[in-house]
């Protein structure tokens, strides 16, 4: 089995996601193995209005009280996930959903308390990717964990997580061929609001300790370099293109490149 290609879905690309979706099973049937990872930030943030659960935000990024937890992982693990999964299907690929919780696939300890149950990865255990891709189904992975690393007796037994660093960390388990993010911007972009469509891991350090990448471009770089370690080649591309995802995959010219050698 050739070396699998993890696709990172947006969740502010959910209104473009047919396009998107119809790649990925046009890939499928020409035999590449994917592994989709998806987000679903707004999707949450509706349901959590609709059933009056306030959302408190720190510095930009959600605090998932335990209200919210139970909100995030209903929606994301149930209707986002299931949407996805469905689509493909309906469009003849073969997906099966999941989250990381499943299969023990990620494990997890609180990051920041201040943030409430938000997830850091600790360890993954693609075992369950690998069962899957063998069968011949795409592994839809929803951005909740189980919270086994000190966890208190009284807590929850699932975390909120950014799909991006999650996306970045199963990437790297797999020694993925390429880890590809479809997003609502162009690419990585310099000081002036250029596109730039290569860089190296050294030119991503220089891009994040300078200021000039911010908000939920860093999560995105941060990955890239997690699955630079196994010399997996990123790519940062426009998913309200069409098809965004073939070109990212068949000519390597679309967004920003993040070469790993």
């Amino acid at each position: 089995m050739d070396k699998p290609i993890v696709i990172k879905i947006g969740g502010a690309t959910f209104g473009k996601r047919d396009p998107i979706l119809e790649d990925i099973v046009t890939l499928q049937k020409k035999g590449k193995s994917l592994v989709v990872v998806h987000g679903g930030g707004n999707m949450v943030t509706e349901w959590l209005k609709k059933q009056g659960v306030e959302t408190k935000f720190v510095r930009g990024e959600r605090i998932t009280d335990k209200p919210s937890l139970d909100i995030v992982a209903a929606v994301l693990g149930g209707l986002a996930n299931k949407q996805i999964v469905a689509t493909i299907n309906n469009l003849g690929g073969r997906a099966v959903g999941i989250s990381g919780v499943d299969g023990g696939l990620i494990q997890g300890r609180v990051a920041n308390p201040e943030m409430g149950y938000v997830a850091q990865t600790v360890k993954v255990d693609p075992t369950v990717i690998n069962a899957l891709l063998q069968a011949g189904f795409i592994p839809v992975i929803s951005p909740i964990t189980a919270y086994t690393i000190d966890r208190p007796a009284d807590a929850p037994l699932m975390l909120n997580i950014n799909g991006d660093p999650m996306a970045g960390e199963i990437a790297a388990a797999l020694g993925a061929e390429k880890l590809i993010f479809l997003t609502d911007v162009t690419g990585v972009l310099d000081k002036d609001g250029k596109l730039l469509a290569v860089i190296n891991l050294n030119q991503v350090k220089e891009l994040i300790d300078s200021g000039t990448a911010s908000g939920g471009m860093i999560p995105k770089l941060n990955a890239c370099l997690t699955a630079a370690v196994h010399k997996t080649t990123t790519c940062i591309v426009d998913g309200r293109q069409p098809h965004a995802l073939l070109n990212a995959i068949e000519s390597d010219t679309a967004g920003t490149v993040i070469r790993a050698r």
